[in-house]
């Protein structure tokens, strides 16, 4: 089925509730898919009613100028990500009752009985569903941090600083939105946007390989973490 319009409320609420357990649309790194939802979006979504899609969005937006260079698939409709299912209903008072997972019953059952045949095939497709289930992966842990980046002096160049903070790589590391940020005297300090695996990047790893950056970097600290 794939997100309804993203202007209503209804394809808001299928967006938000995709993304509760995602960073992207699809995969793990920003795609053709991001942008596709992101233009369908048009707009920052309410970060009190759908907090997980004005969260996506916002990170998105840090991408906007590379959106080009984005893999995926540029001529993909925005319709055709999203669950396979409609996971919210624009009336749900017309909607069939949910049903929950454990009571879904996947084969069909009656008071009749059954032959020897008919019940082994049942068991073998149950025992395949369940086992299916208990395989599919679950998304790896992630957040979101900015970092204070503070120079020595009004004399720093500023932007080979970033260039240089920007040029570390680690596996689970994705870099985001930045700015300068005045902090007195002059001296502006490098406000920097990341996205981390939890259990590949560890802070006091990322922080000694931005202060080795000794020419330019005085001190580095986490302004704010957020996990998604």
């Amino acid at each position: 089925m794939g997100f309804t319009d993203l202007l209503s409320d209804a394809g808001l609420s299928m967006l938000n509730s995709w993304l509760t357990t995602r960073s992207y649309i699809v995969g793990q790194s920003a795609s053709q898919a991001d942008v596709a939802v992101f233009k369908a979006v048009q707009s920052a979504p309410d970060a009190v009613k759908y907090p997980n899609a004005a969260r996506w969005y916002k990170h998105i937006q840090s991408y906007e100028s590379e959106f080009s260079t984005l893999e995926g698939d540029a001529s993909a409709a925005y319709s055709t990500y999203g669950p396979e299912t409609a996971e919210v209903t624009i009336n749900p008072a017309s909607a069939p009752a949910a049903e929950e997972e454990e009571d879904v019953d996947l084969f069909g059952s009656d008071d009749e009985e059954e032959d020897a045949e008919a019940v082994r095939i049942r068991e073998e497709r149950l025992a395949a569903y369940n086992a299916k289930k208990a395989a599919k992966p679950k998304p790896a842990a992630k957040s979101i941090i900015t970092l204070d980046v503070k120079p020595w002096d009004d004399e720093t160049d500023m932007e080979a600083m970033e260039a240089g903070v920007r040029e570390i790589e680690m596996d689970g590391l994705v870099w985001g939105a930045s700015k300068f940020v005045p902090i007195g005297y002059g001296v502006r300090k490098l406000q920097i946007n990341l996205v981390v695996e939890d259990d590949k990047v560890m802070m006091d790893d990322l922080s000694d390989k931005i202060t080795e950056l000794e020419d330019f970097v005085q001190s580095v600290d986490v302004a704010h973490m957020q996990k998604l």
